[in-house]
């Protein structure tokens, strides 16, 4: 067990730049643009600014699935944002999002512009915006909400907590790892006896609560996120497992995973999302 008096918090924090391992260059204490710099607008109603991280592509599944029922007002331009670079901070994406966060959306399509931000915020207003993807009351809406919430509430865990100690902090420690993977451990769990009893998270139809778990814990599933599949067995769950998979076949997600996307196969990856044809214009390229 790692020594529990190795540091001790000193009576006011301050701000050590140097400290933060991969994230130290781009994590501070106060918000706000850090440089002026606008967005670029392309030619959609939709303007996405994101990066294919599981919150980004919680959106352009969305996007996709939404695209794939026929709803042609949401087609959308998806610039790309990379964090590892600090352009949150540019001042016209702090302006849609003060957060500083991706991913970040403006619907263009009303007299005013709309900002939405936080990827679950985006989730909502877009199914209440083409009544998709979201029972429109009732308990199954409630159920559907709930899910969607527990994701939004769950991941910081997962991601902020095991996948940093983990996969990113300057040094092991033992007593974050463990308690952090105990937690997703935990929610693991919590998902594979949902779907022993449904087909999908919020029961038979696939919603938006599908599109906000799947990207986190259908990747960490299949032992793409942070390489940890088999530090935590996630083999065991087999009903997330069969829901990731199923999820994995739909025409809409596969092409949301792809968009923004900057790492794995370059055949897995569109940058920008500008138009439909960009997908076979990538696979062209791609296999040129």
């Amino acid at each position: 067990m790692s020594d529990p008096t190795a540091y001790t918090p000193p009576a006011v924090w301050t701000w050590n730049k140097d400290n933060g391992g991969k994230f130290a260059s781009i994590n501070r204490p106060v918000a706000g643009p850090t440089h002026d710099k606008e967005l670029p607008v392309g030619k959609h109603p939709l303007q996405l600014y994101s990066l294919g991280t599981p919150n980004g592509v919680k959106v352009t599944v969305m996007l996709e699935e939404l695209l794939q029922l026929g709803h042609a007002g949401a087609e959308y331009d998806a610039w790309l944002i990379p964090i590892g670079e600090g352009a949150q901070f540019g001042s016209g994406f702090v302006a849609v999002n003060p957060n500083s966060k991706i991913p970040a959306l403006m619907d263009r399509s009303g007299p005013q512009p709309v900002r939405v931000f936080e990827s679950g915020a985006i989730l909502l207003y877009l199914a209440e915006k083409f009544r998709a993807f979201v029972p429109e009351e009732g308990a199954a809406r409630a159920e559907c909400l709930s899910w969607l919430f527990w994701q939004m509430g769950s991941a910081p865990f997962l991601g902020g907590g095991f996948g940093h100690f983990y996969a990113y902090a300057p040094t092991k420690m033992e007593y974050p790892i463990d308690r952090y993977a105990m937690e997703v451990k935990r929610q693991l769990d919590v998902l594979d006896r949902r779907l022993a009893e449904s087909r999908y998270i919020a029961g038979d139809a696939y919603t938006i609560a599908d599109m906000a778990i799947w990207p986190w814990y259908g990747a960490l599933a299949k032992g793409q996120l942070y390489g940890a599949g088999e530090f935590l067995q996630v083999q065991q769950y087999t009903h997330v497992l069969r829901w990731t998979d199923e999820i994995a076949q739909r025409p809409g997600a596969r092409r949301g995973r792809m968009v923004n996307r900057t790492f794995g196969d370059p055949a897995s990856q569109l940058h920008e999302r500008h138009d439909a044809a960009d997908f076979e214009t990538n696979t062209q390229d791609k296999r040129g």
